[in-house]
């Protein structure tokens, strides 16, 4: 070394400082990249990302060849450094040499190199893993006694470099995922994914229409008037009682009712048969599951009931889509929307309305862990029934009952304490 020219061991120094930020880049590119993304360009046979998959199936190795060729390019800078720095100044040399290197190694072939890798992962590790993986290859016996030794010593505290890390996500990291790529899916679809996740923690007691608001066909009532009530209706499906909404017999699907009502002789027998057998669901079944079970037994509208079998309401398939994609259409002239945007900034909202519904329009924040509805959530704070119009606060949210009707909040004006 000492007759090799300064000029040609800085050439030396200057290489081996581009292998030490190459293969500092590369560590960090191959660790930082986005496997999810990784795995689409896979899928898509991309060269580069099929070679980087395959060298991240097992890190140990690619750890092991980088850390190889790294630590030994900066032992070599180390002792080039060192006899260049003694030829030029002695023995101060040496911690000039000391001191400048390992200011040169921070800056140019780690700090700098990582973070572009870092920023720009994809930039460095495909182009990057081709030459790994010949490096691998030829240094893979060096590799193989490194690795050895360092899965021996894992193995001692019950890791297994050998095992595959899977990366799965549970909904909560999907939902972030989801909400992170607002820039890139469109905002509609975007809702749509965070609303079929929620699926999951919706119950079909929060989605269904209830008990005193479904519109029902009473065998016990007389021809005359079921026919005026069939004919008057707005609804596709109609369940069909005996005396009681508990009572339950059947069905009534529109094809059917027009079937029976071009029959001559209407009669409530042929009622009867025109129905289908009723599908019952638990109140605390979930949307996904009955999704799932609605799919799997062909029906579109369920009676929904409670752990002692009474009638709590009724849901149909739309409902559950509903929570999905959104209302499918506006109310009719004969319906008034559910929550209206007063003058003053405050809302006008029925009492039947669900509580889910009224967060997820207005974006508030109203507890959803007890009663369903806003007449309940009223209910259960006021602690008693109330017989006029009164005012409460629920949090930061002051609701004034406007109207009664029946023992129920008919009315309500809810606004946000800001």
């Amino acid at each position: 070394m000492n007759e090799v020219p300064l000029g040609i061991l800085g050439g030396i120094l200057f290489c081996l400082i581009l292998l030490s930020a190459f293969f500092s880049s590369s560590e960090t590119g191959m660790l930082s990249i986005n496997k999810y993304r990784l795995k689409h360009l896979v899928k898509n046979k991309n060269r580069s990302a099929m070679k980087v998959s395959s060298l991240l199936e097992r890190p140990d190795r690619l750890i092991g060849v980088i850390l190889i060729g790294n630590n030994f390019v900066n032992i070599l800078a180390s002792a080039i450094a060192t006899i260049i720095a003694v030829r030029l100044w002695g023995d101060a040399g040496i911690a000039i040499a000391t001191a400048a290197l390992t200011m040169v190694v921070l800056i140019f072939a780690e700090v700098t190199p990582k973070t572009l890798a870092a920023i720009h992962p994809e930039k460095i590790a495909f182009p990057a893993s081709w030459i790994l993986a010949i490096l691998l290859k030829a240094l893979y016996p060096l590799v193989w006694i490194v690795n050895g030794l360092s899965n021996g010593l894992l193995r001692l505290i019950g890791v297994h470099a050998s095992q595959n890390n899977h990366d799965t996500l549970d909904s909560e990291e999907l939902r972030t995922v989801v909400n992170e790529a607002s820039g890139l899916i469109p905002a509609a679809h975007q809702e749509m994914l965070i609303s079929i996740l929620d699926l999951e923690k919706v119950s079909v007691e929060d989605i269904m229409i209830p008990r005193n608001e479904v519109v029902g066909i009473d065998i016990e009532d007389s021809i005359e008037e079921i026919i005026d009530q069939i004919c008057q209706s707005r609804h596709t499906r109609m369940p069909v009682y005996n005396g009681e909404i508990n009572k339950v017999i059947g069905i009534l699907h529109a094809r059917h009712a027009a079937v029976f009502l071009r029959d001559p002789t209407p009669s409530k027998a042929a009622l009867l048969k025109a129905t289908v057998e009723p599908y019952f669901i638990p109140e605390s079944t979930s949307l996904n599951t009955v999704l799932l079970n609605f799919q799997k037994d062909h029906q579109q509208m369920g009676v929904v009931v409670d752990e002692y079998g009474d009638v709590q309401g009724i849901a149909a398939l739309e409902d559950v889509l509903e929570e999905i994609v959104g209302e499918f259409s506006p109310p009719t002239q004969d319906e008034e929307e559910e929550i209206q945007t007063l003058d003053d900034g405050s809302f006008r909202i029925e009492g039947s309305t669900h509580i889910r519904e009224i967060n997820k329009v207005l974006n508030w924040h109203l507890p959803t862990d007890g009663p369903k509805t806003l007449n309940g959530l009223i209910i259960e704070t006021l602690e008693f029934i109330p017989e006029h119009p009164i005012s409460l606060w629920v949090g930061h949210y002051m609701i004034e009952i406007l109207e009664i009707e029946d023992k129920v909040v008919k009315y309500a004006k809810l606004h946000i304490k800001r």
